[in-house]
C-alpha cells in the first residue's frame, strides 16, 4: 500500500479514528506519519510513563507543565474509601486500584474515556463466545426500538418483520443455553 501523503514510498502506519461512529483509516509512510500531530511529542528530560505517552498522543492535557496546575485546581481531590486511590493516582499509573474505584470517581471519568476511545459506551468488537449474549439483547433491544417506531408510524408489513427477526434472535439466545432477560 502506498502513502496517501507523498505517494511515493511504502504506507507502515495506519492510524484509525473514530468520529460520531465513523471509521477513518488513513495509511502513512513513517516519513510523513513523522511530521503530522498526534506522532509529535514534547520530549522531556524525565523519563515518560506509557500513560503520559498515551495522552500526548490522543490530545489530552494534563500531562503538559503549564496545563496541569489549571486541572489541579479545578479538581478536588477525592479519594476511594476503600483502597486510598486519589483520581490523580489514577491520572497518573492509568488503572484503578480496586472495583470500588469506579464507583468514587464515575462523575470524573466520562471526560477521560470519551477522549481516549471517542465514546463512554463500547461499539467495536467483542469476544466471540463471552460477550455473545450481550450482542443479542442489544440487538433484540434494538430491533424492538424499531418495531415500536414502525407501528407507531403505521408500517405494519415492517413491524411484522421486525418482529420475526426478534423472534428468531431470541430463539438463538435460547437454544444456546443462555437465557435472555
Amino acid at each position: 500500500m502506498i502513502c496517501e501523503h507523498c505517494k511515493q514510498r511504502h504506507a507502515t502506519v495506519t492510524v484509525t479514528q473514530v468520529h460520531n461512529g465513523t471509521k477513518q483509516e488513513r495509511h502513512y509512510c513513517e516519513v510523513c506519519a513523522g511530521k503530522f500531530h498526534p506522532f509529535q511529542m514534547e520530549l522531556q528530560d524525565e523519563p515518560v510513563s506509557i500513560h503520559q505517552l498515551m495522552s500526548d498522543w490522543l490530545g489530552l492535557p494534563i500531562w503538559k507543565n503549564q496545563v496541569q496546575g489549571e486541572v489541579q485546581q479545578k479538581q478536588q481531590p477525592s479519594t476511594c474509601p476503600s483502597c486510598g486511590f486519589t483520581y490523580r493516582h489514577f491520572l497518573k499509573v492509568g488503572k484503578f486500584g480496586c472495583a470500588r474505584c469506579y464507583d468514587t470517581f464515575r462523575d470524573q471519568l466520562p471526560p477521560v474515556l470519551e477522549r481516549l476511545q471517542a465514546d463512554v459506551k463500547h461499539v467495536g468488537k467483542t469476544h466471540s463466545g463471552e460477550h455473545q449474549t450481550e450482542y443479542y439483547q442489544k440487538q433484540i433491544e434494538t430491533l424492538r426500538q424499531q418495531l415500536q417506531q414502525a407501528i407507531a408510524e403505521e408500517r405494519f408489513e415492517d413491524a411484522a418483520k421486525l418482529r420475526d427477526e426478534t423472534r428468531a434472535i431470541e430463539r438463538k439466545l435460547n437454544v444456546g443455553g443462555v437465557d435472555s432477560p
